[in-house]
């Protein structure tokens, strides 16, 4: 059986120390840019979305959601995060690891539970996160109940056809056994679609599902400027490195002949083939 190609993905949730406010306009401007800067540095080696948590939680500002090919990427951006001036004043409020992976449940019939082993999020306003850990009886069960509890879930969420659901695979790797990841427009909707799966039968086997996070997504320099202080005006996004309109993504030699490597373009994940010494 060929093997899987899994991302590793993480949710890291920054908190602001109050005393960064506190500091000359034009430092705080400054240390924007040089926080941007470095986020950009990362352009084609990872996933990144961005979002703000101010105003809707008290406990965190900033979500970076990462997606990467191996752990070493994500330590590298947080470790580059935390090497800026700003993210001196920055600390981390939650984080979540996890890894995609096939579902071993079956849903044939549910256009949204396609297989995705590549996170792709949408364009949707708002994502909701927490951590879910689901009690020991619940793996006790026969796997033919646990799919026909997993089935009713899935009939629930079909009324709500504009809230897709991301599920990150954590068993092993953090403390929790999956990170979920609701994204939508209307957070009435998905309040009403958890209120709903809360009479489920596989809702009685949760050990675990707090805390809730609701993010605002943004392009870094609107977050960066919920967090306070001076604004940050900035026409250009995470494009492009160079100034011809391409990004070096690899050496040559990283791709031998027939092999391929997964690279990044916003939030777009890019396959480059090595066929016949062509790319």
């Amino acid at each position: 059986m060929a093997k899987e190609r899994r991302q590793a993905v993480r949710f890291l949730f920054l908190r602001l120390d109050p005393a960064w406010r506190r500091l000359p306009a034009a430092e705080q401007a400054d240390q924007k840019e040089e926080f941007g800067r470095t986020i950009k540095s990362f352009h084609a080696k990872l996933l990144l979305r961005t979002y703000s948590t101010v105003g809707t939680r008290g406990d965190s500002d900033l979500l970076l959601w990462q997606a990467a090919e191996n752990l070493e990427t994500l330590q590298r951006l947080e470790t580059a995060v935390f090497s800026t001036r700003l993210g001196g004043y920055l600390g981390v409020a939650h984080s979540y690891l996890g890894m995609t992976r096939k579902s071993i449940y079956e849903f044939p019939d549910d256009p949204q539970q396609e297989e995705r082993l590549v996170v792709q999020p949408a364009d949707a306003k708002y994502l909701f996160v927490y951590p879910f850990v689901k009690t020991r009886p619940w793996y006790a069960l026969p796997k033919e109940h646990r799919q026909k509890a997993m089935d009713e879930h899935v009939r629930i969420g079909r009324k709500y056809p504009s809230i897709r659901l991301n599920t990150i695979y954590s068993y092993g790797l953090d403390d929790q056994e999956h990170v979920v990841a609701f994204e939508g427009d209307d957070p009435g909707e998905f309040l009403d679609l958890v209120m709903e799966l809360r009479e489920t039968e596989a809702s009685s086997y949760t050990l675990r599902d707090t805390p809730t996070l609701v993010c605002i997504q943004m392009s870094l320099w609107e977050a960066l400027d919920t967090l306070g202080g001076a604004t940050v005006k900035q026409v250009h996004e995470l494009g492009p490195a160079a100034s011809n309109g391409l990004t070096q993504v690899a050496e040559i030699g990283e791709i031998p002949l027939g092999a391929s490597k997964r690279v990044y373009l916003g939030t777009d994940a890019i396959a480059v083939f090595n066929v016949g010494g062509k790319f």
